[in-house]
């Protein structure tokens, strides 16, 4: 296939050949959901081979919300399906990771502070997953981010809230991320590299409309 329309889930708490479940030790520095050795990951990183173009389309990671202290529970509990922070009853807190997104095209992180330092990317109230009836999203990652042939690219996690989070705590839900993209690969990636230079947006769409172009022009 030329085109090929991918979605990667990342959960902190799976486990698999090439990653172990993340402990509240890691929270605070930035992990790779595809190589960071935490949580389910591949074998390499995600890249682009000479003869492949890829977008990234959207990214989303675990929200989180403001608790008052009235909300918490007897018990340590959730809000919105989200574990609080605190003991039940001892103070207002912050329910969930406290998560954000980056992307990272070969060195470079795509979201940067107005001094062009890189930050830790998008937080998950503003683009949270799963999406529900409590979280939606105010951001959109438009335009969508383009690796180009022969690149290496990352979606990274930083989180923040560890205090739920203490070994063997972590279960499955409590902190996932989410990449959306459309793999082109042989001439549709040469169409897309084509559709670029023209400062036309690649998408299947004007992938096929650059096709027909092309068959038209050769009174085919």
């Amino acid at each position: 296939m030329s085109m090929r329309s991918q979605v990667y889930e990342w959960d902190a708490a799976r486990t698999n050949v090439s990653g172990t479940e993340m402990t509240n030790t890691q929270f605070g520095s930035a992990l790779s959901i595809f190589v960071g050795g935490f949580g389910n990951n591949i074998t390499k990183p995600a890249e682009t081979t000479a003869t492949q173009f890829c977008v990234i389309e959207d990214i989303a990671v675990t929200p989180s919300a403001f608790v008052m202290n009235s909300l918490i529970a007897t018990t340590l509990s959730t809000y919105r399906g989200l574990p609080t922070c605190n003991a039940a009853g001892t103070s207002s807190g912050i329910a969930g990771p406290r998560a954000y997104v980056q992307i990272r095209i070969n060195t470079t992180d795509y979201f940067l502070d107005p001094d062009n330092v890189g930050n830790d990317g998008v937080p998950g109230t503003a683009s949270p997953y799963p999406r529900s009836v409590n979280f939606q999203p105010c951001f959109n990652l438009y335009p969508d981010v383009y690796v180009l042939p022969g690149q290496t690219w990352d979606v990274r996690v930083t989180a923040y809230q560890s205090n739920n989070y203490a070994a063997g705590d972590l279960v499955a839900g409590n902190l996932q991320c989410f990449v959306k993209y459309t793999l082109y690969d042989g001439p549709d990636a040469l169409i897309a590299n084509k559709l670029l230079e023209m400062g036309i947006s690649v998408n299947p769409g004007n992938v096929d409309w650059y096709k027909r172009t092309l068959i038209q022009s050769q009174g085919m």
